[in-house]
């Protein structure tokens, strides 16, 4: 097929460009860079000029595509809101040119995203093959610059890993390439209207990923209370006190999905998140 994807020299959409070529795929980037250009050009993806608010590249990359991936998004948490709303105004500019067309559209879901959730679920209603990707909080892998990395710099900044009470809070992760193998997969075979669930550990304990960070730091492993944590861990404070576990078990059977790589445990043991 040919495909049209946003976010395609990100950290999880270059993995998914690999994914989609070495699957016969011919891929087309969306970028507003010269240098975002050279990185597609360097993949083997044909490059798309615009960016998430030129509605009109949306709709001629979308026209002219077998399929449509949406992974870009503006991480702006200082207006989130306004992130939110753009993606909002992306899915249904799409959905709109994919209408009745029966095309696959892939998008991710993002914390208090249920606007654009709900409207990739009615696309299912109007003719467009949509699916939802709710991947893991931690996507883990050689390039993550997501939660684990604050939380080693936050260890490194404070001279403890800590977790919050006993930590026994679990969080599930997924690694990069497995996640990207996911998308591929939605792509070519999710039903209409599906929620896909992109984890591959269910729940590990906040206290084993502390662990393994302050003994790669040679630094102490503390518990610290839930009053504490906002002030230790900043901005994901609340997250890192969560007991978030979830299952992938109905989307690997829908999808025969089945995750291969590194568990995050055993990512962290590689020491290559520590190499900086």
């Amino acid at each position: 097929m040919h495909i049209f994807i946003t976010g395609a020299t990100g950290y999880v959409g270059s993995a998914v460009v690999r994914e989609l070529i070495d699957a016969g795929h011919k891929v087309v980037g969306l970028t507003r860079s010269d240098n975002g250009a050279e990185k597609l050009k360097e993949a083997g993806v044909d490059v798309h000029r615009g960016d998430l608010d030129d509605l009109d590249s949306l709709r001629s990359g979308a026209a002219n595509a077998d399929g449509v991936i949406h992974l870009a998004f503006k991480h702006d948490f200082s207006d989130f809101a306004n992130s939110l709303a753009t993606d909002l105004r992306v899915i249904k500019t799409i959905g709109e040119v994919l209408e009745g067309s029966g095309k696959p559209f892939v998008t991710t879901a993002h914390y208090n995203g249920t606007a654009s959730d709900n409207e990739m679920i009615s696309l299912a209603k109007r003719g467009v093959r949509t699916s939802v990707v709710s991947l893991a909080p931690s996507v883990h892998g050689e390039g993550d610059k997501g939660f684990i990395p604050r939380l080693i710099n936050i260890a490194r900044e404070k001279g403890v890993s800590a977790y919050i009470g006993d930590g026994s809070n679990r969080w599930p992760a997924v690694h990069r390439l497995d996640a990207a193998h996911l998308y591929c997969l939605a792509l070519e075979k999710a039903p209409a209207g599906s929620r896909l669930d992109g984890v591959a550990d269910e729940g590990v304990p906040f206290r084993d990923i502390a662990s393994v960070i302050g003994d790669h730091l040679n630094l102490p492993v503390i518990s610290i209370s839930r009053d504490e944590a906002d002030e230790h861990f900043g901005f994901i404070g609340t997250i890192a006190a969560l007991d978030i576990p979830r299952s992938s078990v109905q989307t690997q059977k829908l999808l025969g999905w089945h995750p291969v790589h590194s568990d995050l445990i055993s990512d962290l043991e590689h020491g290559h998140y520590f190499n900086s």
